[in-house]
């Protein structure tokens, strides 16, 4: 009993000597402490939304016309979770630093109740001043904050450095004794930036800053890395291909025939591909036969003489890595193929730019095809039909992570290949089965519904 009633007589005469001219700190430098303090926290959390919010390619701009600061702040970002890192720090530094001084000087002054109004007091502060004014003036002067905070932040990056590593390691250690393993290049203090850019597309979007045609374009662009060569390819049974071994004549009357452009050539059977001829080159090498002998010889042309040579890619490629591609071989055109080597099916350069600018439709094409809009509102869907050109020409949000067409996710989610007459309803949808085919769902009807 004794030590619990002397231990408040002890702490309000430590805390109150220095108030009584004890040779102590004088409560107005605490105070002055304490608004430095919050003054720091403010300069922190502005600078945390500057350079989160800041346009690289104006920074790029004036680091390209000789500015220094922008140059630091572009180092600054390209490393952003060793700032973020550095960030937090400093700001729950300087926070539980203002806060212990609040505390300390409130109950100096106030007895016991200092705590809880010390608490309020610096609750409302941290609040308004060091968190939401710097940041909103941050977010509406992204460049000039950036540019003012580089150099006293490239300082604390370099002195915190070694803390954040420490504080990386614990943070997996800690995670390690659940069980949760982060892969090595796994980001611990930052967020990934892809999806919050998509976030922040689909943000605007809801609230009618960006249409949807141009929310699409953004989205596409940004999916091209989490998505597959398979996911978008033309799958073999719907690929166009010649036996190089037909007459010549036939081969010239289907090419001229085909609305494609590139056909692939076989021998023995369909899927031994020795090469991909172009209708422009059959096109110049029968005009230049004219010109040489006034006539064409059909039975001696020979097709395959003018096929390149088939490029074969993974169905595992990403589309970003295979649009690299393309642009580097200066090629529109490629097979795709499984981990056995079996065809599966082929890529162009148009599927992929589709995926971001959406349909690209010509005299040949039929918008939506596949799909047939019905009289009482539902839509007759060929299976094979993807269901990301369902969600680009409707809005739909049907999930594709499980399956491409949208046969396959009938599939998937009825766990069975239906019969012809079932319906089916999920994700506010409705799916009758109107024809299959031995094992495969060739169409269906599909009526979209509201959601409850």
């Amino acid at each position: 009993m004794f030590h619990i009633s002397a231990i408040p007589f002890v702490s309000e005469v430590a805390v109150q000597a220095p108030l009584d001219g004890g040779g102590g700190t004088s409560p107005y430098w605490i105070a002055l402490a304490i608004i430095s303090l919050l003054l720091m926290s403010a300069c922190f959390s502005g600078s945390e939304t500057a350079l989160t919010a800041v346009s690289r390619a104006k920074l790029r701009r004036l680091a390209d016309q000789g500015n220094t600061s922008a140059q630091r702040a572009i180092d600054l970002t390209d490393d952003g979770e060793t700032l973020i890192g550095a960030i937090l720090i400093g700001n729950n530094l300087v926070n539980i630093l203002a806060a212990s001084l609040a505390t300390s000087l409130a109950i100096a002054l106030f007895g016991e109740s200092g705590v809880a109004i010390a608490t309020l007091v610096m609750t409302v502060l941290v609040m308004i001043f060091a968190e939401v004014l710097p940041k909103t003036y941050a977010f509406t002067n992204p460049e000039t904050t950036s540019l003012l905070v580089s150099r006293p932040l490239a300082l604390l990056v370099k002195i915190t450095y070694p803390v954040v590593l420490a504080v990386q390691a614990i943070v997996r250690a800690t995670l390690g004794i659940f069980g949760v393993t982060l892969e090595q290049g796994t980001r611990v203090l930052s967020h990934e930036a892809r999806e919050e850019i998509r976030g922040a597309i689909d943000l605007h979007h809801s609230e009618g800053g960006v249409v949807k045609s141009d929310r699409d374009r953004l989205v596409g662009a940004l999916d091209l890395a989490h998505r597959e060569v398979a996911e978008v390819m033309m799958h073999r049974r719907s690929i166009v291909t010649l036996n190089a071994d037909d007459p010549p004549a036939s081969l010239v009357e289907a090419i001229v025939e085909s609305p494609y452009t590139r056909i692939p050539l076989w021998r023995e059977h369909p899927e031994n591909i020795v090469g991909v001829v172009h209708a422009k080159d059959v096109l110049r090498a029968v005009d230049a036969m004219m010109r040489d002998a006034g006539s064409v010889d059909l039975d001696a042309f020979d097709i395959a003489a003018l096929a390149i040579k088939p490029w074969f890619v993974p169905d595992t490629t990403t589309l970003s890595d295979q649009l690299k591609a393309f642009l580097t071989h200066k090629r529109h055109f490629a097979l795709v193929v499984d981990e056995y080597g079996a065809l599966q099916g082929l890529i162009t350069l148009e599927d992929i730019l589709e995926e971001i600018v959406g349909d690209i439709s010509d005299e040949h094409d039929v918008d939506a095809e596949g799909v047939t809009r019905e009289a009482d509102g539902s839509y007759l869907v060929d299976g094979t039909v993807s269901i990301r050109d369902l969600n680009r020409y409707f809005d739909w949000k049907l999930p594709d992570e499980e399956a491409t067409t949208i046969a396959g996710l009938v599939i998937h989610e009825a766990q069975a290949i239906p019969f012809e007459g079932q319906s089916f309803v999920f994700h506010n949808h409705r799916f009758d089965i109107v024809r299959r085919s031995k094992h495969q769902i060739t169409q269906l009807r599909v009526h979209a519904r509201r959601p409850a």
